[in-house]
């Protein structure tokens, strides 16, 4: 009964559900870390080889990233922070460093 109780407790994946790619690389090391970064940020993600070969040729062709379509604008806006180099403006960035 505890058993059942717990299967009922955890969310179902709906298999309707309309995923969006929000990243993609041709180096999976840079796939692992923006997977990281929404994993830690509670975005639900999957992380797929775009490429058809990729049994074949482990490694070679690229990676993508999906999400779902309503965390689509938040990951997004994760992954454009990271690049930059963090929060905030670069005016802020370059305040800190004057400092």
């Amino acid at each position: 009964m505890a058993e059942q109780a717990k299967a009922t407790a955890e969310p179902r994946p709906d298999p309707n559900e309309k995923l969006v790619k929000v990243f993609d690389s041709e180096q999976e090391s840079e796939s692992m870390v923006v997977k990281g970064l929404l994993d830690s940020a509670g975005i639900d993600n999957d992380l797929k080889s775009s490429s058809l070969l990729q049994d074949a040729f482990p490694g070679l062709g690229g990676m993508i990233i999906l999400v779902r379509e309503e965390d689509e604008q938040k990951a997004r806006s994760l992954i454009v922070e990271s690049r930059q180099g963090g929060t905030g403006s670069s005016e802020e960035r370059d305040d800190e460093t004057k400092s």
